[in-house]
């Protein structure tokens, strides 16, 4: 039963990490930066490359940054290997800290190896692939007023999941925790 557990978060980070890594290359390759392609009025693919953590905002050194997500996904690789081992923890909680951490993995891969890859600075500090752009509410003037962030997949799979967690898994995140007395 542990086996199949540990599989199954395998399974996904690896595949939702390959998913993540060929859509950004595929975009590299077939995309001049900032060029963008609309699909339908509500939906196009960017290529805008992103220096610091979501939506662009930049708090920390990028070095900093790279180092913070390496040390955020061995705390959750670490979580999900106490996590496996409980019987009692459901199979979705475990799916959704396994995209987490996918999501994490596949930001960090264009950070440690895009600039290098890619020629335009040394490890560690690639820039972030973005490419999904959903323009959904505009004003009168036809400017975007929702939703103007460019998102990848990996951040997909970390918005995703954390909403599912927050939305039924609560339970799960308080059980570890003592109770007051």
């Amino acid at each position: 039963m542990i086996a199949k557990r540990i599989w199954g978060v395998i399974s996904i980070v690896f595949s939702a990490v390959v998913l993540d890594q060929v859509i950004k290359l595929l975009v590299v390759r077939n995309f001049e930066l900032g060029q963008s392609h609309e699909i339908t009025s509500w939906f196009w693919l960017c290529y805008v490359e992103n220096n610091g953590m979501a939506f662009g905002i930049e708090w920390f050194s990028k070095l900093a940054l790279t180092i913070f997500r390496l040390a955020a996904v061995g705390l959750l690789s670490w979580y999900v290997h106490v996590l496996v081992r409980k019987p009692e923890t459901p199979t979705g909680y475990l799916a959704c800290i396994a995209f987490i951490i996918a999501g994490a993995l596949g930001n960090i891969i264009d950070c440690v190896f895009y600039g290098k890859l890619f020629g335009y600075a040394g490890w560690f500090y690639g820039r972030v692939v973005d490419m999904f752009y959903f323009p959904l509410i505009h004003n009168s003037a036809g400017e975007v007023i929702f939703f103007r962030p460019v998102f990848n997949f990996a951040d997909s799979c970390i918005t995703c999941a954390v909403a599912v967690i927050l939305l039924f898994y609560m339970k799960q995140l308080n059980t570890d925790q003592p109770s007051a007395k």
